[in-house]
């Protein structure tokens, strides 16, 4: 199961029973979708918080747990959270304090290989894909660098360096928060793309995605056969080529996921995902709008005050004959 951008609200933003609300909403869908799929993983696309890069430690720890109350998977579920600009900042104002204090809480490094069932996941911080040479990127980068190697030792390559191999081999899936280097999401022509004209708008490379450079970089270096992300809020399929030699071609799709949380956008949204060494199936499953959830509520309410007021009659009724 993949989700993204839960934005729980912080300190600073928000009523109260706002969210009380959305959190209410976002629980009880999320534990049904547990209760009916019971995936092995969960992927979280970052932007668990929407004030985690503001928030002091003791509401951060608050957010932490308060994340896990909401979110909680059952025993034989794992989840695996990657981190987005809202949980420790753009790149320009992450601090090692920030960047660590996500890390420790959700076991979540720049860069992490995790191997599920034969099946290969690379999870980046996509804000450590800057390029520009920090201690943030560098580690990513060796990671990456270290990675590919182990990709290349397990398929026999001649590139291969060193001597750690998989068990079995298998083209890895990407997992981060920021789409892929693309001009702007006027190539999304799913029902829940963005909406026009802000499909149009274009993109600012490491702000509304990684770079082109970062992009080529990791896709050479990895050679994915599926990549999703997050952060845009809305949904979009963009089928790559890459053809970084004549003699060289890698293909794969890439999957933004919409976000998870009413408060993005009325129709929430999660992926679920059948995976195995040969192919990846996405199946996007639609939450109730917020409207529809409103009005269920409502006329409930108003089913339960009839029922209630009638059945108080008759039972004083029933008493009085008794009597």
């Amino acid at each position: 199961m993949v989700i993204a951008d839960t934005h729980l609200l912080g300190s600073r933003d928000g009523h109260w029973f706002d969210k009380w609300r959305r959190e209410w909403q976002m629980h009880r869908a999320f534990q049904t979708a547990m209760t009916l799929h019971k995936p092995d993983a969960v992927f979280v696309l970052g932007d668990l918080f929407d004030e985690g890069k503001w928030c002091p430690e003791k509401e951060f720890n608050d957010y932490v747990e308060r994340f896990h109350k909401l979110f909680k998977v059952p025993d034989g579920t794992t989840m695996y959270a990657v981190v987005g600009n809202h949980d420790i900042g753009f790149h320009y104002r992450i601090t090692p304090h920030l960047a660590k204090r996500f890390e420790s809480k959700f076991d979540a490094p720049p860069v992490r290989m995790v191997t599920l069932k034969g099946n290969h996941f690379v999870l980046i911080n996509s804000m450590a894909m800057e390029g520009d040479g920090c201690s943030l990127c560098s580690r990513a980068v060796t990671e990456i660098d270290k990675i590919s190697d182990i990709l290349k030792c397990s398929m026999g390559s001649a590139l291969c360096k060193g001597k750690t191999r998989l068990e079995k081999y298998s083209r890895p899936i990407i997992m981060q928060h920021y789409p892929l280097y693309r001009e702007s999401d006027s190539i999304c022509t799913e029902p829940d793309a963005a909406p026009l004209p802000e499909r149009d708008n274009l993109f600012e490379e490491r702000w509304d995605c990684l770079s082109k450079e970062s992009t080529e970089y990791l896709v050479e270096s990895l050679s994915p056969r599926a990549v999703f992300g997050g952060h845009t809020h809305h949904s979009c399929v963009v089928r790559h080529s890459f053809v970084p030699t004549p003699y060289h071609k890698i293909e794969f799709t890439e999957y933004t996921v919409p976000s998870f949380s009413w408060r993005n956008r009325l129709d929430p949204k999660y992926y679920l995902l059948t995976i195995t060494s040969e192919e990846v199936r996405v199946s996007k499953c639609g939450l109730p709008r917020e409207l529809t959830m409103q009005v269920t509520a409502i006329l409930m309410t108003f089913a339960l005050v009839v029922y209630l007021r009638f059945s108080c009659a008759n039972y004083t009724l029933f008493n009085y004959k008794h009597l």
